[in-house]
């Protein structure tokens, strides 16, 4: 056995078949199944079900995953463990929500590297349950997250900030009621898969509103145009970093009642990486300090452009 083998088959877990593993720890098709096989003989146990055409891991096969990800995960990190500074070199795997992804995700990361120069952060976007997951196997230190009703365990949770919710409304738009825009203009829904997506369809049928939905999308650009091109009303999250172009739209408060998005940085509590993710949470949280999203000059560490 070797952390190769480990990593081939982790890639394995991660991409369902033999053919997309192989390219992703860039060997050949024959290799996966070579060092599988190996694997195999060498403990004595089957590890993959092969009567179906695509093979698929047994359930002892998936438990000797979870393992597998957890030596590779104490392998990648002994150099980081014991030397502090290597932990703010490198790479670093973060997820975010795509609502993050054009004001508070770019200005944190600028802010990070103004700092340390030789940490490259590369990014993922996906939504909340998604990038959960991610965390869970280990294909991710950390993700910008929605925060969901529950956690899984094992994960801990940091707040970034509290968004409240607004209605969009076309600029041209007759009327400055929220409710009354509601009922009346048809609706632009933001994603139900999401966890914003939820939680503004759960404050809908408490109040009673039913809304003439014309259309279901993610992006909060999307949702914006599609506001400023006078088809329909949406109601999104306020950033807490705002974008360098705004697109021009009525951004309209709700009612006292209404809910908010909370914002937080999840990653493994079993991490090798605290320091680095220390780092990110107060550049996060100096992104929202600034709150509102432009290049930053060389040596301001976040200050004024």
């Amino acid at each position: 056995m070797s952390i190769r083998m480990l990593r081939t088959l982790i890639a394995v877990d991660d991409h369902h078949t033999f053919s997309a593993a192989a390219e992703a720890v860039h060997v050949t098709h024959a290799a996966v199944s070579q060092q599988m096989r190996a694997l195999e003989e060498e403990w004595q146990i089957t590890l993959f079900d092969r009567s179906r055409r695509t093979p698929e891991l047994t359930p002892t096969g998936r438990a000797i995953v979870a393992k597998a990800r957890e030596v590779v995960r104490a392998y990648d990190s002994i150099v980081s463990s014991v030397v502090s500074q290597d932990s703010l070199k490198g790479d670093v795997a973060l997820g975010a929500v795509p609502t993050t992804l054009t004001g508070l995700a770019p200005l944190a990361i600028s802010v990070l590297k103004q700092r340390f120069e030789g940490l490259h952060v590369r990014l993922y976007p996906g939504l909340t349950t998604h990038l959960i997951a991610q965390i869970e196997r280990g294909t991710l230190d950390a993700a910008i997250i929605s925060r969901p009703m529950v956690m899984p365990q094992g994960l801990d949770y940091r707040e970034i900030a509290e968004e409240p919710m607004q209605l969009l409304a076309a600029q041209d738009c007759d009327s400055d009621d929220p409710m009354e825009l509601l009922g009346r203009l048809p609706f632009i829904r933001f994603n139900r898969d999401a966890v914003v997506g939820q939680t503004i369809e759960a404050w809908l049928q408490s109040k009673g509103i039913r809304v003439r939905e014309t259309m279901e999308l993610e992006g909060l650009e999307a949702i914006s145009s599609m506001v400023y091109a006078n088809l329909g009303v949406s109601i999104v999250p306020a950033g807490c970093v705002t974008t360098a172009n705004p697109v021009p739209v009525k951004r309209l408060a709700l009612p006292e009642d209404a809910p908010t998005r909370h914002l937080g940085l999840v990653h493994r509590r079993d991490t090798a990486r605290m320091r680095v993710l220390d780092e990110l949470d107060a550049a996060l949280s100096r992104a929202v300090d600034i709150g509102v999203f432009h290049p930053l000059e060389p040596g301001t560490e976040g200050g004024a452009a």
